[in-house]
């Protein structure tokens, strides 16, 4: 099974683009990486009018369409964290976005001093990335919990710390 990486931090904390600037530098070393991320407000990723769309709105329970480049499913249900972790079995590392309580290695994303109560909600903690508004207030809290701590902008750090410690 890969490594498992997870990507926290309250809504708007910048964990999308984190993921996407990590995406860059992980492509740049050939790591086949998949992502997974999680929507508590719910979401459609197909649009009205598409085939697959139509059969979900008459009662498929399921739908999915393939090409020679591309695959989508789209279930009428939720899916296990550690279901959707198997079927990316063959990548070489998966991140994901959100499942605070799932118990895998966590870079945790704080915006300012207002998100350091997450340090003590969140379990597994590899890493802190913070911002420079989180930086005065987390010099004492990177002591107390003695995790590693990284700029916002320092994404080649945080890959290296991922690659050399997390793969």
């Amino acid at each position: 099974m890969p490594p498992v990486v997870q990507i926290v931090g309250f809504k708007n904390s910048g964990k999308t683009t984190l993921i996407t600037r990590l995406l860059h530098l992980f492509n740049g070393m050939n790591l086949k990486v998949a992502v997974i991320k999680h929507d508590v407000h719910g979401f459609e990723v197909d649009r009205e009018g598409t085939d697959t769309y139509l059969f979900r709105e008459t009662g498929a329970a399921a739908a999915a369409i393939v090409s020679p480049w591309r695959t989508a499913i789209v279930e009428e249900q939720e899916t296990p964290l550690s279901e959707l972790i198997e079927h990316f079995a063959a990548y070489d590392l998966i991140l994901v976005e959100g499942f605070k309580q799932a118990h895998y290695p966590k870079l945790v994303l704080l915006r300012g001093p207002e998100d350091v109560a997450l340090l003590e909600q969140s379990n597994h903690i590899c890493a802190i990335v913070q911002s420079e508004l989180a930086e005065k207030r987390l010099s004492d809290e990177q002591a107390y919990f003695n995790l590693p701590c990284f700029q916002r902008n320092e994404m080649e750090r945080i890959a290296q710390f991922i690659t050399q410690t997390l793969l």
